[in-house]
C-alpha cells in the first residue's frame, strides 16, 4: 500500500513539472488580461494540462503497473510449466489478433485477476495473478488472457485516455469560466479568494459527473472485450472464466478504487454509475446471447 502511494505521488509530480516545463517553452501562462478572458489562451492552457497529464500517466502506466502490484515478467523459458504455458498462450493469442509479442507477468498476490496494460499495442503488458493461476482451470485462464488481449487489440487504453483528457482539459475550461464571471460580478474585497474556492468546487463536481462518462465507456469496452476474447478463445472458454469470476468474485479486490482499470471485474461499490466493470451477470449474458 505504501508503495503504491509513492508511485502515486511520485507520478502526479513527474506530471506536474513536465508540464510547467512544456507550458514554460511554449510561452503559455496567465490567460487573464487587461481585457478580460483571453479564451484561446485558456482553451490551450486546459487543453495541454489536460490531455497532457492524461497522456503522461499513459506512457508510465507500464512502468507503474509493475512497480504497483510487483509484476515479475516471464519469457517463456523458465522451467515452470505453468508460467511457460502462460507465455506461450498469450503468444499464440497475440498471434490471433495480429499484435506485437506484449510483455507477460505473474505478480503475488491470492485475488483472482488479471490486466492489460501499456502505451501503445507495441509497448503493452498482459499480467496475471498468482491466486488467477491457481484458482482457475487452464480453459477459464485462456478466456481471461483472450479478454485481456482483446483490450489492447481495441487500442481501449489509447482511447480511454483521449475520453479522460478531453474531460478534463473541458471540466478545467468550464470551471475557470464561471469562476471568472463571478469574480467579475462580485464587489467583494474577497472576490478573488470566492471564485477561486468556486473554481476547486466546479472542478471537484464537474469532474464527478466526468467520471460517470468514463465509466460508462469503460463498462463499454469491457462488453467488447469479452466478445474480442470469445473470438480469439472460443466462447465456451470466455463464458467459463466469467463464470468462474462469478462463483470467486470475494477473491476480486475492489478496496482500491484508483487501480479499478487493473481488474477484470468490479464490484460496483459507488453504484452502477460509477462503476468501471458491468456486473458479471449481464456479461454473461450478453455474450450467451452473442453470435
Amino acid at each position: 500500500m505504501g508503495m503504491r502511494i509513492l508511485l502515486f505521488l511520485a507520478t502526479n509530480l513527474a506530471i506536474i513539472v513536465t508540464l510547467s516545463v512544456v507550458m514554460s517553452v511554449l510561452g503559455i501562462g496567465g490567460y487573464v488580461g487587461p481585457g478580460g478572458l483571453d479564451y484561446q489562451a485558456l482553451a490551450i492552457f486546459c487543453l495541454i494540462w489536460g490531455m497532457g497529464g492524461s497522456f503522461i500517466s499513459l506512457q508510465m502506466s507500464r512502468w507503474i503497473a509493475k512497480r504497483a502490484t510487483g509484476v515479475r515478467l516471464v519469457d517463456g523459458r523458465s522451467g515452470q510449466a505453468e508460467l511457460d504455458w502462460l507465455y506461450e498462450t498469450v503468444s499464440r493469442l497475440t498471434k490471433q489478433a495480429n499484435l506485437p509479442m506484449p510483455e507477460v507477468g505473474v505478480y503475488d498476490s491470492p485475488e483472482v485477476n488479471a490486466f492489460a496494460t501499456g502505451p501503445s499495442k507495441s509497448r503493452s503488458l498482459v499480467a496475471v495473478s498468482a491466486g488467477l493461476l491457481r484458482g482457475m482451470r487452464r480453459e477459464e485462464v485462456e478466456g481471461v488472457l483472450a479478454h485481456e488481449v482483446a483490450h489492447i487489440a481495441n487500442g481501449d487504453m489509447v482511447t480511454m485516455t483521449l475520453l479522460q483528457g478531453v474531460i478534463n482539459a473541458f471540466v478545467m475550461f468550464i470551471a475557470r469560466v464561471i469562476a471568472f464571471g463571478i469574480r467579475q460580478t462580485s464587489d467583494s474585497r474577497n472576490s478573488y479568494m470566492f471564485s477561486y474556492i468556486v473554481m476547486i468546487a466546479l472542478e471537484i463536481g464537474l469532474g464527478i459527473l466526468g467520471s460517470m462518462i468514463t465509466a460508462w465507456f469503460s463498462r463499454h469496452r469491457e462488453f467488447r472485450a469479452d466478445r474480442g476474447g470469445a473470438q480469439l478463445a472460443g466462447r465456451e472458454h470466455m463464458l467459463a472464466a466469467l463464470r468462474r469470476l462469478a462463483s470467486n468474485r470475494q477473491l476480486v479486490d475492489t478496496r482500491h478504487e484508483a487501480l479499478a482499470t487493473f481488474k477484470i471485474a468490479g464490484a460496483g461499490k459507488w453504484g452502477a454509475f460509477f462503476s468501471t466493470h458491468p456486473p458479471l451477470e449481464a456479461r454473461i449474458a450478453a455474450l450467451e446471447n452473442f453470435r
